[in-house]
Formats: C-alpha cells, sequence, structure tokens
C-alpha cells in the first residue's frame, strides 16, 4: 500500500533543501587555486625528465632532484584528494573512501611539508629570496607537520570537529602557494618590489589561507543530526522546556 507524503513532509523537505547551501563552489574554488602550482609542478616534472624546457630551468635543481620530486608529487596528490573532503555529501556517502584518503592525504601532506623542510635546509636559496621567506617557510612547513599529526591523534581518539579543524588548517597552509600567485603580484603592485617586500607577499599567502580557515571553523554550520542532538539535550535537561532552553545547555 502506498502511502502519500502529507503537505507538512513536503513543505518540511523542501525547506531542508532549501535551507542546505549548495557544495560545489568551495571544491570548484580550491581546485581552481590549486590549477596554477599543480601545472607548474607538472611542467618541472616533466623537465627533469628531459623534456621540453617550457618554464625557466632552476640551477639548483640539476640531476635527479629527490626533495623536489617529492615535494611536487605529494602536493598534487595534497591538493587534489584534499579537494573530495570537502564536499559533505560525497563524504557522508563515501566513508570507507573518506577514512581511505584521509590516511592517503595525510602521508602526502606529511610529504609536501617534510620535503618543503629538506629544500629549505639543504638547498642554497632562490635568487631573490631572503632570510624572511626562509624563516616563513620553517615556520609554516613545521605548522603543517603538527597540524597532520594533530588531526590525525584527533581522529583516532574520535574527536571529529578537532580532527577536521586540525585538517583544515594543514590544507590552508600546503595550498598556499596558489594564493601566493594573486598575493605577490598585488603586493608589488601597491608597494613594489624588493627582497624583504616579495618575501612578505608571499607570506601573506599563508596568513590569508590560514585567516579563511580559522573563519571556515568557526563559521562552520551545524550538520542536521548535531542539531537534532542538541534539541533534544536541551529539551530533556533539568528544569528546561520545550518554549524555554535550560539556561545550562552548551551555546
Amino acid at each position: 500500500m502506498n502511502r502519500r507524503a502529507t503537505p507538512a513532509a513536503i513543505r518540511s523537505s523542501t525547506s531542508v533543501r532549501a535551507r542546505t547551501p549548495p557544495s560545489w563552489p568551495v571544491p570548484l574554488a580550491l581546485l581552481a587555486l590549486s590549477f596554477i602550482p599543480l601545472t607548474a609542478g607538472t611542467l618541472r616534472l616533466i623537465q627533469l625528465a628531459g623534456g621540453p624546457a617550457v618554464i625557466p630551468a632552476d640551477a639548483r635543481f640539476t640531476g635527479f632532484p629527490v626533495a623536489l620530486i617529492v615535494h611536487i608529487v605529494g602536493a598534487a596528490v595534497f591538493a587534489l584528494v584534499g579537494i573530495l573532503q570537502f564536499v559533505p555529501r560525497f563524504r557522508r556517502q563515501h566513508l570507507t573512501w573518506h577514512r581511505r584518503a584521509g590516511r592517503v592525504l595525510a602521508v602526502a601532506g606529511l610529504m609536501v611539508a617534510g620535503s618543503a623542510l629538506w629544500l629549505t635546509l639543504a638547498y642554497s636559496p632562490k635568487p631573490g629570496t631572503g632570510d624572511v621567506l626562509y624563516t616563513f617557510r620553517l615556520v609554516f612547513a613545521s605548522a603543517m607537520v603538527g597540524a597532520i599529526v594533530l588531526g590525525v591523534r584527533a581522529a583516532r581518539a574520535r574527536q571529529i570537529p578537532a580532527h577536521r579543524a586540525w585538517m583544515i588548517r594543514a590544507y590552508a597552509i600546503g595550498l598556499a602557494a596558489g594564493t601566493q600567485v594573486f598575493t605577490e603580484p598585488i603586493g608589488g603592485a601597491l608597494f613594489g618590489t624588493g627582497d624583504v617586500r616579495d618575501d612578505l607577499a608571499k607570506g601573506a599567502g599563508w596568513v590569508i589561507n590560514l585567516a579563511v580557515a580559522e573563519w571556515a571553523i568557526r563559521h562552520r554550520p551545524r550538520p542536521a543530526h548535531e542539531r537534532r542532538g542538541r534539541n533534544k539535550q536541551e529539551l530533556t535537561s533539568p528544569g528546561a522546556s520545550p518554549s524555554r532552553p535550560s539556561p545550562l545547555s552548551p551555546s
């Protein structure tokens, strides 16, 4: 026997869909932000493999620079796999994939951060960069390692909000190269060029990404099942009533 949905149920379902924001703008924005650095990395790998020199050669990486290859491959995996982690519907419907991809993402992120430290400490600085950028790279690469480690520990402890927050921070640091594509020319146009100014413009990429990440962490919409659990807790708290939540309930 088929049961027809009541008008109230239809209105409720429609209102839920209307309140649910589309999930595709963020992944598309992340893909666009990753496009230029990933393209440059791919061209560099082709060049190192003996292909045409489409981008200017870098004398620091002659021969077979393992650290650079690890950095480029790790960055590509970290950026592309991480994008799907920002699609809530896909994540909820494919939990097994999410967990397995999360392990890959953690390893790739550590490859990116570890090779960044390796390149900074073991290779001579790129001409046109100074001590400010050298310090930035050490600080943010170390911060990325710390964020990934804390994110993995939180996942093992089933502390999902903390896990999500730390992995968002790590992803923001890892994606700074895409933001630097914009901060460098804008910084040059506004403040001129020079070693310190160029270094600060690059550093702005990390700062902007982390600022956006913190905003996203603090303004993340609460999932429906969490809202239902919170409402139930408020209504069942001692002294609470359906019309007036308990003042002791969490805000």
